[in-house]
């Protein structure tokens, strides 16, 4: 099952009790953006928001991105 990008920030952001307008104000002092609520909202929902974003989210809220190649043999 895949999540969207939306589900997972949802997901992060309910684990760690935090409002949007919480993590806007965070990521705005973290990356020197100017990030609101509405703004970041609308860029989750619509899907616009970039991995350097969900990437920059996950730090915030303390959790860590993975990839894990699928293909790789487990031994």
């Amino acid at each position: 099952m895949m999540l969207s990008s939306r589900e997972v920030v949802k997901i992060m952001l309910l684990k760690r009790y935090m409002t949007i307008t919480e993590l806007a104000k965070k990521m705005s002092l973290e990356t020197g953006k100017k990030y609101t609520r509405q703004s970041l909202s609308k860029k989750i929902s619509r899907s616009s928001i970039d991995y350097d974003e969900i990437n920059q989210i996950a730090k915030i809220l303390e959790f860590k991105i993975e990839i894990v190649d699928l293909l790789e043999k487990k031994e």
